[in-house]
């Protein structure tokens, strides 16, 4: 039974969370989400600048930088205020360095991700890059194609020293004592959020900002929101095209029907795949889609072409990441919308959503760089107090920092963003991790390889009728799934790594609490 401090602190935050936003929506539209004039760098470290800017500056790290002309590639996917961010630095950076070019490309995950495919295959990675969701950075580092951090960043060891606890873990960003990557942005954050047009959805009758959907609420307010638009609106949008999304969207919504964990139980060390609440997950998307509820083409449409196309007025609701809002606001002011949670099963639910540990938003360094000093000088700043707030002030709470300290000081003003950051802190408990139990865990991480078709892959299949049997689809992932993590915990144990299935339970996870340090020292 969940605990009753935590169900009233619950509570209370929600109700903070929807006064924060105001009571309509006459309160957030026009908002404006630009940068937060008042935040500034907190303890600057004493350095002066080569390039002031606001909210952006540019630092010496103390790296050798070339004296002659050199470019950087840099490629990561999306778009929004992170791009947008990345964008300005880049070029304050040239500014700063006339000599230097950074070629940044970025695009929707399904274009990059079949970049970055090739690029490994033929070993021409870019200088810098952000990893498509199918391919796992420990296999990168176990075939020598990225580059330590180590041997990137200035003055690693007091840089890492920067960073909060619980960033860097063995099995996650740090390999055989290396570190390879880390965390830009917290991972405390709704990738799930109902974003909805306010003047179709409040005469459908429904107010997801002050209260979250029941799933026959949400259908029914699609199927009211379709009829309403007779052909020119409809009541669902989703990025289709990627798959990651949909599994994103269906393990989110099985994880608060009753999956505990999503994906992954902790408690069991089994895979959900093949319960009910994943099913019926499942069936939910179906039904809008039987419906005629989902706009249609929406399955070729990528996360990037959905968020462009949603403010013209094509659809009502949309489930997507909570980066939306601040573009939105931006560069669609007359756009009147909304924030809430995600559509329940059952209102009343206890469950939570679980996010990892290690944060988010990483990049990773090309081993065959040839410019590193390059790269270790933008990565040096982007992991500094000053990069952080630079980043918080630019996207407003749409990637959020993974400093607390440049959280606070950058702030979010748009009422919006006020009430998905306590949604956030109402809905989300950390997760276990089983690399930090036993470091060891690292080893069968490198040995572990994607099953395929995975969720996002099936959901994709269900929907545009390749497969017609979801439930025995499931079953065969959560089978197959399991399969591979036996084999990658045997086949690192051949090589000396003591390690077992044992390593991913964990008996004391209570998925309404955030599992702790000390957590680890109880099993």
């Amino acid at each position: 039974m969940i605990d009753p401090v935590f169900k009233r602190s619950r509570r209370d935050v929600l109700r903070l969370a929807v006064a924060a936003g105001g009571a309509t929506i006459a309160a957030t539209h026009g908002v404006s989400s630009t940068f937060a004039q008042d935040a500034t760098p907190a303890a600057p470290s004493g350095r002066e600048p080569i390039l002031e800017g606001d909210p952006i500056s540019i630092y010496d790290s103390g790296a050798e930088l070339p004296t002659g002309d050199a470019t950087l590639t840099w490629l990561e996917n999306g778009s929004g205020p992170r791009t947008d961010f990345m964008t300005d630095l880049f070029e304050k950076y040239q500014e700063a360095h006339p000599n230097i070019t950074v070629q940044y490309d970025h695009f929707p995950i399904p274009d990059q991700q079949q970049l970055l495919s090739v690029a490994i295959q033929n070993n021409t990675l870019p200088d810098v890059f952000q990893l498509a969701p199918n391919i796992p950075g420990p296999q990168l580092v176990s075939q020598g194609l990225v580059a330590a951090l180590d041997d990137v960043i200035p003055n690693f060891e007091e840089w890492k020293a920067g960073f909060p606890p619980n960033t860097f873990f063995e099995g996650v960003n740090v390999f055989d004592g290396k570190t390879y990557t880390f965390p830009i942005t917290s991972n405390q954050w709704l990738t799930n959020a109902l974003l909805y047009n306010v003047e179709y959805v409040q005469e459908a009758g429904y107010d997801p900002a002050a209260a979250p959907l029941s799933w026959d609420e949400f259908r029914e307010a699609a199927r009211k929101i379709t009829e309403a638009g007779q052909g020119q609106y409809y009541g669902f949008l989703i990025g289709g095209q990627q798959t990651n999304t949909l599994g994103q969207i269906v393990s989110q919504f099985a994880e608060l029907a009753g999956a505990k964990g999503g994906d992954f139980n902790w408690e069991t060390g089994e895979y959900n795949f093949g319960s009910d609440a994943f099913v019926a997950a499942i069936d939910l998307l179906v039904a809008l889609n039987d419906d005629g509820s989902i706009f249609p083409g929406s399955m070729q449409l990528s996360n990037s072409a959905a968020r462009e196309q949603f403010p013209t007025g094509i659809a009502g609701m949309f489930l997507q990441g909570q980066w939306n809002i601040p573009q939105w606001a931006t560069r669609n002011p007359d756009f009147v919308f909304d924030v809430g949670f995600q559509p329940l099963a059952d209102p009343n639910t206890e469950m939570t959503l679980t996010y990892g540990p290690g944060g988010a938003n990483q990049r990773w360094v090309s081993a065959t760089t040839e410019v590193p000093t390059v790269a270790r000088d933008i990565l040096h700043y982007l992991g500094t107090i000053e990069g952080q707030v630079a980043w918080g002030t630019h996207t407003q709470g749409a990637d959020p920092p993974l400093f607390a300290e440049a959280r606070e000081a950058a702030g979010a003003t748009d009422p919006r963003m006020q009430r998905v950051i306590g949604l956030t802190e109402a809905w989300m408990r950390l997760a276990p991790d089983p690399a930090v139990r036993n470091p060891d865990v690292a080893q069968v991480r490198l040995e572990l390889r994607p099953v395929s078709p995975d969720l996002g892959e099936l959901v994709q299949g269900v929907l545009v009728g390749q497969v017609s049997d979801a439930a025995a689809a499931l079953q065969d992932l959560q089978d197959r799934a399991s399969a591979e993590l036996d084999r990658a915990i045997a086949a690192a144990q051949e090589q000396g790594a003591d390690v077992s299935r044992d390593d991913w339970v964990f008996p004391n996870w209570d998925p309404t609490q955030d599992y702790s340090e000390d957590r680890y020292a109880e099993l």
